[in-house]
């Protein structure tokens, strides 16, 4: 199935309007609106989520996609929490299974969460072809296709957190640009509800958590998969002993072992992985993150090199709430959104065999 004319036509219009509206903002803040449809399938290029290249960005950005405001006085509901406490790594060391790369893309993305999605990771990595998807994760292309399972291993540092503490009451004040616009959208047109988007956006910020990471994925056959899965299963992580768990996430168990990345790229903490968290075993050498699994004295001087730098969790609630005064044009904006998004969905090019 080809891309609808009308949703080209969509992005058009779209971008033609951010090129000269001037009162959009780029901040992730609770409450902010933000359109899906301007990348979606790629929203990772104005989100630091994964590495994306590996040349160093002087740019200092965590998110870059246009936002509006849409409650007045908003800041009343939310909260806001820094964890910066010096000597206490305020993280998480975890791993998923993954029965295929669909698997290992969801993995990635399990904190990010998009109302009215089954399938928020695709917004994320429906443009992903192998070669470039390989390159983010740090394996290489020749393991991200054929008859493979993986094991994501993670170790997260957690900086700030944002999020709405109550839901947002019906009769909190719209700001009045976004209260003309609700009047001008009708019930049965199309081009009303589009606009609505295109002014104001999709979606609205209801969590978020800020941070870095460093990952590191292992490519198994399926044998190996699932006796791993099994042991650890029936174990636990705690359960194995450490010759255990280093034997296998090994290169003699294990059929790669991609790189050490940082969810922002950053080539400072990538290069003190590469250094700090080399394991030897005989005469074989290689980069381990499980290197840092219950190692105090490592995670504390990681702690001071993953900065503020990336996007660990995000929430997004469909602005339909805006419309909750008005039932009928609140189900009409609904419907017209669902119709959208299951046609972006529908359009990313994982979703084709060919691909």
């Amino acid at each position: 199935m080809s891309p609808s004319p009308r949703l080209g036509i969509f992005w058009l219009v779209t971008l033609l309007l951010l090129s000269i509206v001037g009162s959009r903002e780029s901040q992730l803040r609770i409450g902010k609106a933000i359109n899906i449809f301007l990348r979606y399938g790629y929203l990772g290029i104005s989100m630091r989520v994964i590495p994306y290249n590996d040349n160093v960005d002087s740019e200092r950005w965590i998110f870059k996609e246009p936002t509006w405001n849409i409650y007045k006085n908003i800041t009343d509901l939310t909260e806001n929490r820094e964890d910066n406490t010096p000597g206490i790594f305020h993280g998480d060391f975890h791993m998923e299974f993954c029965e295929n790369r669909r698997q290992l893309f969801q993995a990635y993305f399990r904190d990010f969460t998009i109302e009215r999605l089954d399938k928020p990771w695709e917004a994320f990595t429906g443009g992903w072809f192998p070669e470039n998807a390989a390159k983010k994760l740090g394996i290489n292309t020749s393991f991200i296709q054929g008859d493979y399972s993986y094991v994501l291993v993670r170790v997260v540092r957690f900086r700030e957190t944002g999020k709405l503490n109550s839901q947002i009451p019906i009769d909190q004040p719209l700001e009045p640009d976004v209260r003309a616009r609700m009047e001008q959208l009708e019930i049965g047109n199309l081009t009303s509800a589009i606009r609505f988007m295109e002014s104001f956006g999709t979606h609205y910020v209801n969590s978020y958590t800020t941070g870095n990471s460093l990952f590191q994925v292992f490519v198994y056959s399926r044998k190996n998969y699932k006796m791993i899965k099994d042991r650890i299963k029936s174990k636990g992580l705690n359960g194995l002993s450490k010759l255990d768990l280093y034997n296998y996430f090994a290169p003699w168990f294990a059929e790669h072992l991609g790189q050490i990345r940082s969810a922002s790229a950053n080539a400072t903490v990538e290069r003190w992985a590469r250094r700090k968290l080399q394991y030897e075993y005989y005469v074989v050498k290689y980069v381990t993150l499980l290197k840092l699994h219950g190692n105090s004295t490592l995670l504390r001087s990681l702690d001071t090199l993953l900065g503020n730098d990336a996007i660990l969790q995000l929430d997004l609630k469909s602005l339909n709430v805006v419309f909750r005064e008005q039932p009928e044009k609140e189900r009409w904006f609904h419907e017209v959104l669902d119709n959208n998004m299951k046609l972006w969905e529908f359009n990313m090019p994982q979703n084709h065999p060919s691909r």
